[in-house]
């Protein structure tokens, strides 16, 4: 990790708000939406994920009619949630970011060894062994139960569910939690074993689910995506649904990761543009904000050349 707290093209420097000008001139950010949608498809069928073709068995699949089993009538969505996001207008509110939810996520850990000649299958195991490993260090020695928020479709919450499965010889019960009524019906969809107990409609912030209940709480790639203020909330929430011991894992972009910081001007605007909340989190001392619920921080390790790990424990 550098020296540097964050990367020039986030929070109030000339480059960001240079970046932030662009993004907020509406035929410019028209332009950079779609080249980010392009670069995304084409990198990722380029190294041999079917995006195209897994958009279209999705949609054939029965993922539509399990929207309103899903979707809780009683989730009131804050405004953060209904900004244009990802390059959709609906951000994570609709069925093409659902369908292209794990193509996406599939893309990303290719970016993270982009010299090693590796599948994207690999990439993805080596993505969630580094985070699930160093999670496992701090977590306690038997986890009976545990809550990924937000879960997408469930590729972190399966490999946090096996991660644990493996280790030991108790079972586990694990649930994911989302926001998007979409990205749950696709997660229960790709769940075709069904090795996830329970697919959770629910604020971050107001799970509705008991106090001292999990034993690990992860928020995988999540908070990047979310004002401070959400983090906050969130952090508080996770403490109150926690037994003592239990583990928060917080794994996300590295704001002090050389790689993070000097990406090419083409790929942070691009990145910026699909991602409203960046300046917040570059500037958001998460550390900080976690010891001040009440946690015991045990550590933050740069988990691979992109991402940080973050372990605290509930006292």
């Amino acid at each position: 990790m550098t020296d540097k707290n964050k990367p020039d093209w986030a929070g109030e420097d000339w480059l960001s708000r240079f970046v932030n000008l662009l993004i907020q001139t509406k035929p410019i950010y028209k332009v950079m939406k779609h080249q980010a949608r392009q670069v995304l498809i084409k990198t990722a069928e380029k190294n041999g994920i079917p995006w195209r073709q897994n958009y279209q068995d999705l949609e054939a699949s029965g993922a539509k009619a399990l929207l309103e089993k899903i979707a809780n009538p009683k989730v009131a969505y804050p405004d953060y949630y209904q900004v244009p996001f990802h390059a959709y207008d609906k951000g994570n509110l609709c069925w093409e970011a659902a369908f292209e939810a794990s193509s996406a996520t599939q893309s990303m850990a290719l970016r993270v060894w982009p010299q090693e000649k590796i599948t994207w299958q690999t990439a993805q195991e080596k993505l969630r062994n580094s985070f699930n490993e160093y999670l496992g260090c701090y977590s306690p020695s038997s986890v009976r139960d545990i809550l990924d928020i937000g879960c997408s479709v469930g590729i972190s919450t399966k490999a946090v569910h096996r991660y644990y499965c493996q280790r030991q010889k108790t079972a586990v019960r694990t649930a994911g939690l989302d926001l998007s009524p979409y990205m749950l019906a696709a997660a229960k969809t790709l769940d075709e074993k069904g090795e996830i107990s329970e697919w959770i409609h629910a604020l971050g912030e107001d799970t509705g689910l008991p106090d001292n209940s999990f034993d690990v709480v992860t928020l995988q790639f999540l908070i990047h995506e979310l004002p401070r203020q959400a983090t906050r909330e969130i952090l508080q929430e996770v403490f109150r649904i926690l037994r003592p011991g239990g583990c928060l894992g917080i794994v996300d972009n590295n704001p002090r990761s050389p790689v993070i910081q000097n990406l090419p001007p083409a790929l942070f605007v691009l990145m910026k543009s699909t991602e409203p909340w960046s300046d917040d989190y570059y500037t958001f001392d998460v550390e900080e904000a976690i010891q001040a619920i009440g946690f015991d921080r045990q550590t933050t390790i740069a988990s691979d050349p992109r991402h940080r790990t973050i372990v605290a424990v509930k006292p």
